[in-house]
């Protein structure tokens, strides 16, 4: 991997509006904001997956659309290849986007159900005017042998509720990969599937990046699935990165609180082995109105009054390995 960073994040955030009639707004005082990214930072090389996880509301998702750009952000900016992409226009980024590509969370929310699954996958290359049609059908029925939907000549004219769950995550890889990208943002893209076929979908992502030299930002709210494929994780809570560095290191040596939460919620494939370890307190707070300090010491076990008085920044606590909590 080269040393220069393919993407590059620097603080960003995203605010979303919330729509209120003048009366709440009277009683509120101001105009309510739901802060759903805050100031989050972090780069990636070419070749490199960083894991990207927490829990649902923490604002992953939100990131790896940010960092695509299918939305603006409010402050903040983000790097490809040493261009800022949130000063493009519309046209610049538009011969950016076959460089960069997105595997949603839910693939038949994804998939138009009146395109067959060859038009689906072929599309991207319709729209950028890749080749001709008979080029852009062999490039189809390639993926599709790639990515094991077989035999793709059948598959080919089939529509997304024809055919199951695991196979319609498989079309937006497939589609993902159709215009060769660099960067690829996977958001939880084995969440809608079956249990049995997680493996086969992280088995099949592995083995495209290692064909293809891809760059993964995986999206998980599980940490056993990007300890299998990740070589970086980096947490996140309420909008926040609380902690991130090279996968071993986290797992074997994880500091912050939530962080540890985590890793105790993983589940234990022995049905003898009884949890001693507290969990957090309570549910995520409203990203509305968050709390002040370390957003996570509501819940933190090891909270002290100075975690609400100011955000505490990451601080390296090992080799690569960065922690926001004043705890040593």
């Amino acid at each position: 991997m080269n040393d220069a960073p393919l993407l590059e994040v620097k603080d960003l955030v995203k605010e979303f509006a919330v729509r209120k009639n003048p009366f709440d707004k009277a009683l509120a005082g101001t105009d309510l904001k739901v802060h759903a990214v805050d100031g989050v930072s972090f780069s990636l090389k070419k070749g490199e997956v960083l894991g990207l996880a927490g829990e649902s509301g923490s604002g992953k998702s939100t990131v790896g659309r940010l960092t695509l750009r299918l939305m603006d952000p409010t402050a903040g900016r983000v790097d490809f290849e040493g261009t800022d992409l949130t000063t493009l226009s519309e046209e610049a980024l538009r011969r950016l986007r076959p460089r960069m590509q997105m595997v949603f969370q839910d693939p038949l929310s994804s998939l138009s159900p009146r395109m067959s699954i060859g038009a689906a996958i072929r599309h991207g290359l319709d729209v950028h005017h890749v080749g001709d049609r008979h080029e852009r059908n062999d490039v189809v029925r390639s993926l599709m042998d790639d990515v094991g939907l077989t035999p793709a000549d059948f598959l080919f004219q089939k529509y997304p509720h024809q055919i199951s769950g695991g196979q319609a995550q498989r079309v937006v890889i497939a589609r993902a990969l159709a215009l060769n990208p660099d960067f690829v943002v996977a958001d939880e893209p084995i969440a809608m599937a079956d249990v049995s076929v997680r493996a086969l979908i992280m088995e099949l992502l592995k083995k495209l990046k290692d064909k293809r030299d891809l760059t993964y930002l995986f999206i998980t709210h599980d940490l056993a699935t990007a300890k299998y494929l990740c070589d970086r994780v980096a947490v996140m809570y309420l909008g926040r990165i609380v902690e991130i560095g090279p996968k071993d290191e986290v797992f074997r040596h994880p500091h912050h609180p939530y962080t540890k939460a985590l890793l105790n919620a993983v589940p234990v494939p022995d049905p003898g082995r009884r949890r001693t370890h507290e969990l957090p307190r309570g549910e995520i707070p409203s990203a509305v109105f968050p709390p002040s300090g370390c957003h996570f010491h509501p819940r933190c076990p090891f909270a002290m009054p100075a975690c609400q008085e100011a955000r505490p920044p990451l601080k390296n606590v090992g080799s690569g390995h960065q922690s926001a909590c004043i705890l040593e």
